[in-house]
C-alpha cells in the first residue's frame, strides 16, 4: 500500500522505472559493429569467443574488468526528501 499522495502501487512503479532506466543505460553502452582483433589498451589478442559474444568489442577481458571497476554510474533518486514532500 502506498502512503501520502501516491497511488496504490506507486512504490512499485518507481522501482520498475529505475530498473528500466538501468537496462536502457546498459544497452546504450553495449559495443556494436566490427570487433577489434587486439585490445585497444594492452595490444593482446581478443579471443574469438569474446568477439563473437560481444560484437564491436574493443578490449580484452582483463582490461575491460579494470575499466568496469573504474566506471561509476550516477543514479536517479526518485524518492526525494521528506522535507520536499511536506511543503
Amino acid at each position: 500500500m502506498a502512503g501520502g499522495w501516491t497511488h496504490d502501487g506507486g512504490v512499485l512503479d518507481q522501482i520498475e522505472d529505475t530498473v528500466i532506466d538501468g537496462v536502457l543505460h546498459a544497452r546504450a553502452r553495449l559495443p556494436s559493429g566490427e570487433s577489434a582483433l587486439t585490445c585497444d589498451e594492452c595490444d593482446e589478442d581478443i579471443p574469438l569467443a569474446r568477439r563473437q559474444a560481444l560484437p564491436g568489442v574493443r578490449t580484452c577481458v582483463a582490461c575491460q574488468a579494470g575499466r568496469d571497476k573504474r566506471h561509476v554510474i550516477g543514479g536517479i533518486n526518485r524518492r526525494g526528501s521528506k522535507d520536499s514532500q511536506l511543503r
